[in-house]
């Protein structure tokens, strides 16, 4: 039994946290008195950590069932059937590129590389704007992305990985960029090229650059001062 306040209490239940100023928080309270923003940004983060995982196993089913060996068809046979589909677009035939689509998606997930997931990425995104399917097609994009920065860290590759960020830019979807980062500055370091860690550098100064352009409005909205 424990004074506080001139009172006695009993000591904290199972769960419960006793705090210097003598209150008892049940489990949960203390969460609850973590700001707001920084349980979204974790809610964010593990969302996104999610979603790489799930890609990841997405891309390791692939490979399990195209087998350990790669032909080279496999690893441009994505251009030829995303080259239709940007045919069947020139022809503003619509329907005959939604359904070349898919096609072109298989064959970038069995190339096992991260540019042929990218290219679909993009072209699909442009699918969503001509078809009035926008919304659809960005979150679609945004699941391909990740299955491209998983395949980019796979392979090391910082050239991948800066791609995925600038697509994930274009996307406005800074935490993710912000990942990418992350992701690129240790691929560059261990090429002990002063050229890589430039590219990572002016990578980020853009991108600052964009943020900054996207958040000064919006900052002058609300009337918040922009630092």
């Amino acid at each position: 039994m424990r004074t506080v306040n001139g009172r006695a209490h009993e000591k904290a239940g199972i769960g419960g946290v006793l705090t210097t100023s003598g209150l008892v928080l049940n489990p949960g309270e203390e969460g609850m008195k973590e700001p707001w923003s920084n349980r979204w940004s974790w809610q964010f983060t593990l969302t996104v950590a999610s979603m790489i995982a799930l890609m990841a196993l997405i891309v390791a089913l692939t490979d399990a069932v195209a087998g350990h060996t790669v032909a080279a068809k496999a690893q441009v046979d994505w251009k030829a059937k995303l080259a239709k589909v940007d045919e069947a677009v020139g022809m503003n035939d619509m329907a005959q590129a939604e359904l070349r689509w898919p096609e072109a998606y298989s064959a970038a997930l069995r190339s096992r590389h991260w540019e042929g997931l990218i290219a679909v990425g993009d072209a699909y995104r442009r699918l969503g704007d001509l078809g009035g399917f926008r919304e659809g097609a960005e979150a679609k994009a945004r699941e391909i992305y990740f299955a491209a920065l998983f395949r980019a860290r796979q392979e090391a590759s910082l050239d991948g990985v800066l791609r995925v960020a600038e697509a994930f830019a274009e996307l406005g979807a800074a935490e993710v960029v912000e990942q990418c980062l992350r992701a690129a500055r240790p691929l560059a370091a261990r090429t002990r090229d002063e050229r890589a860690d430039l590219r990572v550098r002016a990578f980020a100064e853009r991108w600052d650059a964009r943020r900054l352009e996207v958040e000064q409005p919006n900052a002058l909205g609300t009337g918040r001062s922009v630092r």
